[in-house]
């Protein structure tokens, strides 16, 4: 009798909004998930770190990172252009989930990215986003319709504990570029120092262990 094939071991981005715990339960079908949060604790709060815990435990994620980004979001919005906002926000991102999957053997990054969703998250923007990491990004809901992934959010019960302002959003532009090029993206990074960026966030990670906290019914 031949043994069941391991599951690859997965890297969920999970925002606290609908869309990534629909994401992750679409790749826990096939992989092994644990999840990353970025926390903006000094420009929110800490209910987007509460909303993640939650929704691990109602997808039984046993791992989850948190890592607040909080002064890096600052200096990307005080330093660049303010339209880029969320294309440097999401490749900083990244650059930050790579290390992280890096060390805990992953072999690919889930995000709850769809076409969009928000004016930000078009073809060309998610292309030049893709290209600030070498690991792969999978994004399962990219060609949803947002009802469709509504229901699928009531069906596997995230979606009470999804609902609420995306906190990611808080600093963003009321315009943002649409159509970013690689070339004034790789421009608007330079006034910043991203590798420093990345090493700081990553020296703010903490590890949750999902199976200390008594699953609530």
């Amino acid at each position: 009798m031949q043994k069941a094939k391991a599951k690859p071991k997965a890297l969920l981005l999970l925002s606290g909004g609908i869309d990534s715990p629909v994401a992750g339960h679409i790749a826990m079908k096939s992989a092994e998930v644990v999840a990353l949060h970025f926390a903006s604790e000094k420009i929110t709060g800490k209910e987007s770190i509460n909303k993640s815990i939650k929704l691990c435990r109602i997808l039984r994620i046993k791992k989850l990172f948190i890592v607040d980004i909080s002064d890096e979001l600052i200096e990307i919005a005080s330093k660049c252009k303010h339209a880029y906002y969320f294309v440097l926000m999401r490749r900083f991102m990244l650059r930050v989930a790579e290390e992280i999957a890096k060390k805990e053997n992953c072999s690919f990054v889930v995000t709850g990215e769809s076409i969009g969703q928000v004016s930000s998250q078009t073809l060309q923007n998610m292309s030049v986003i893709s290209l600030a990491v070498m690991i792969p990004l999978v994004r399962p809901l990219l060609c949803m319709e947002k009802d469709e992934i509504v229901r699928i959010a009531h069906k596997i019960k995230t979606f009470e504990a999804s609902k609420g302002p995306e906190y990611c959003d808080a600093l963003g532009p009321k315009h943002p570029v649409t159509k970013a090029s690689l070339e004034k993206v790789l421009e608007e990074e330079k006034k910043m120092p991203v590798q420093k960026m990345v090493e700081n966030a990553l020296a703010k990670c903490k590890k949750v262990l999902l199976a200390q906290y008594r699953q609530k019914t």
